[in-house]
């Protein structure tokens, strides 16, 4: 019809709107929270764009949804306020009638949240993890900035190095402080060179003093050395010692038993569900107020949003922690949800309300 097609027309603009609008958010707040973690030494500076790149991917399920619910709410609260809903009401029409148009608009949605849910989202979510884990494995060296001083990837040492520029695997006036077993070592050498030996990265410190002081006696102990090795890391990255469940993928979870990762699988999945939801509630909750206006009905529609993203939250918490089992909390959030929709929806279809007896009107009008 051409009432549904002009309806997917709206709705593809705004939606198409909304989608850069948010994107623009979360990258401006990504790039601000990542420049942050960079400088206290957690991401490389220079991977500060791929990182935003591969956290926009895995916010995009939740941007997606939230753009497909605001898009929904804006286009019919405007067909509200233009007296376009009242033509259509008034031909014999009613809300239930919109379900169609909505979903053929919404179907490339959900495919497209469902890809990025489970395949996507823990693709980002591995790269990220795997750019933090090389960083700070990187050889104690590679950490230190001419003319600073710098921590050692552990914490136990205080490296200060003049490096040479024609060779970044040597340095000069090398200072090094560090704590082992109760006892403060202070090591300085003329220079130093990294070597590779059976895939162990070593310091190999040439021409230099150590003074060793037990830190409980402070008696201290003063020697020379022409030459000194310093374990510093392995040459290569290595696997990261802790994977997190929401870096593995969706195979991996459905077949572990861990709650960890069934709270994980079931976030995943939600995204789907709260989706498919959002067109119901999104259909019962429009409308338009002349005395409210607009933006009343549409920070009404965002905070009964935002209450039901943060129960996608809870609910994964329930199941990390024990409290409830993954099916419980499907039927229980996302059913629970489709059912108030629907029910909603039907109340303004058929337009039913609640009245007050006949007994109580007539007291409260005299």
């Amino acid at each position: 019809m051409l009432f549904h097609s002009s309806i997917r027309k709206e709705l593809a603009r705004t939606f198409g709107a909304t989608l850069v609008i948010l994107i623009t958010v979360v990258m401006t707040t990504t790039v601000i929270r990542t420049l942050g973690e960079a400088t206290r030494g957690v991401f490389n500076p220079t991977d500060v764009m791929i990182i935003m790149g591969y956290t926009v991917l895995s916010q995009l399920p939740a941007i997606l949804s939230f753009s497909l619910f605001l898009a929904i709410v804006s286009v019919l609260t405007r067909m509200y306020r233009d007296s376009e809903m009242v033509i259509w009401l008034s031909s014999g029409r009613g809300l239930a009638s919109l379900i169609r148009p909505l979903l053929h608009f919404a179907w490339p949605v959900f495919v497209l949240i469902l890809t990025l849910a489970l395949v996507v989202l823990p693709w980002a979510f591995s790269q990220i993890e795997d750019l933090r884990d090389q960083f700070q494995k990187r050889s104690d060296v590679s950490r230190v900035e001419p003319g600073q001083f710098q921590e050692s990837a552990n914490g136990d040492k205080v490296f200060f190095i003049d490096k040479d520029s024609s060779n970044k695997e040597q340095g000069i006036n090398v200072f090094l402080v560090s704590r082992e077993r109760g006892i403060e070592t202070v090591t300085s050498a003329d220079r130093g060179m990294v070597q590779v030996d059976e895939g162990q990265k070593r310091l190999i410190l040439e021409n230099g003093q150590r003074v060793e002081i037990a830190m409980d006696t402070r008696e201290s102990n003063f020697s020379t050395f022409e030459r000194y090795t310093i374990k510093l890391g392995f040459a290569a990255p290595t696997v990261r010692n802790f994977i997190p469940a929401y870096t593995l993928p969706t195979a991996e979870l459905v077949a572990s038993p861990l709650p960890a990762h069934r709270g994980e699988l079931v976030w995943r999945a939600g995204f789907l569900l709260a989706a498919v939801n959002v067109i119901f509630l999104g259909l019962a909750v429009s409308g338009f107020n002349p005395r409210v206006g607009r933006a009343g009905n549409l920070v009404f529609a965002f905070l009964v949003y935002l209450v039901y993203f943060n129960m996608l939250a809870l609910g994964k918490n329930w199941v990390e922690t024990g409290q409830m089992t993954a099916v419980p909390v499907l039927l229980v959030l996302h059913g629970g949800m489709f059912a108030l929709s629907l029910f909603w929806l039907t109340l303004r279809h058929n337009h039913w309300a609640l009245r007050l007896p006949a007994r109580w009107r007539a007291g409260a009008s005299r």
